[in-house]
């Protein structure tokens, strides 16, 4: 691969400096961070790559998606990122730098990247994030020809609140009736448990999209359809948004419990949420390798 970019050690100590207290201002600290690796994402290698920019999968303005293509690429496996946001927030364009990391680092290494944007709460509530995943997941199926990918090997990756849509539609929660199977699941610090906890800052966000009832939040819940039977990778920060990693643990932990064995999992040290996704396509590569050998063999 041509030459990487490496994280400044300035942005390391940013990083160290507010890992410890990440809890205490989630949507400030997402920010800073967004911001920080933007202008270390706009130097990392993009060349061999094609996009294709704001193709609509559905009739809302919201319902569009950029595709990044390795160039001369034929059958090759795909991945549909859903990014975050807490339910209400969040752009697939978070800065015009952050999330098409994500694509590119896919698309260098030969797997076709999708990053979708969909319907937000409280306009759209549960289970509409499933069904919009649903919807450009038969998208890229009905195009896959065009794109050079195979229909039959597409991943659904979520990071946070984008993993609790990308999760129950992978796993055949309500809303994923009737969509393509996928070959396997990704996911990165996901809130695949609602919930309205007095400790979750985000509680009041969640309640817009899954609604106030909490008797209903089980059924409600990602992981409460998890499903070994769908190879899964789960990895979390070590510094994560309250109660987020014990989701994504609880996550592992049932589906381990379903197949005997533990499913791949990892922690990444001295990265925080956003970091966790912010830093792939840079020359730190232990996550971005094992996500690429995960789409290249998931089983």
């Amino acid at each position: 691969m041509s030459s990487e970019v490496e994280i400044p050690a300035e942005l390391r100590a940013l990083m160290a400096e507010i890992g410890p207290k990440w809890a205490s201002n989630t949507a400030g600290h997402v920010r800073m961070m967004a911001e920080a690796y933007t202008p270390l994402l706009a130097r990392c290698p993009k060349a061999g790559v094609a996009v294709r920019r704001e193709r609509a999968y559905g009739t809302h303005p919201r319902q569009v998606l950029d595709v990044y293509c390795p160039e001369q690429c034929a059958d090759a496996p795909v991945v549909v990122f859903v990014h975050g946001g807490a339910f209400v927030d969040g752009e697939k364009d978070r800065t015009p730098e952050f999330y098409a990391n994500i694509c590119y680092w896919f698309a260098r290494n030969g797997i076709v990247a999708v990053n979708m944007e969909y319907r937000s709460a409280p306009e759209a509530q549960y289970p509409a994030g499933t069904e919009d995943v649903r919807a450009a997941c038969r998208w890229v199926v009905e195009h896959a020809a065009s794109l050079g990918a195979r229909p039959d090997r597409l991943f659904v990756f979520g990071h946070s609140a984008g993993a609790a849509h990308a999760a129950s539609y992978a796993y055949g929660a309500p809303g994923a009736e009737g969509g393509p199977p996928v070959a396997g699941l990704i996911v990165i610090s996901g809130r695949v448990r609602a919930d309205n906890r007095p400790d979750n800052p985000n509680a009041k966000k969640v309640e817009a999209y899954y609604g106030s009832d909490a008797a209903k939040f089980e059924e409600r819940s990602a992981v409460h359809y998890a499903d070994a039977k769908v190879p899964t990778f789960i990895a979390i920060a070590q510094y994560e948004n309250p109660l987020l990693d014990l989701y994504c643990l609880e996550l592992a932990h049932k589906l381990a419990a379903q197949q005997g064995r533990a499913p791949r999992f990892m922690q990444l040290q001295g990265h925080n949420h956003t970091s966790i996704v912010a830093h792939l396509n840079t020359a730190e590569t232990e996550l971005g390798r094992a996500l690429v050998a995960f789409v290249r063999d998931p089983n």
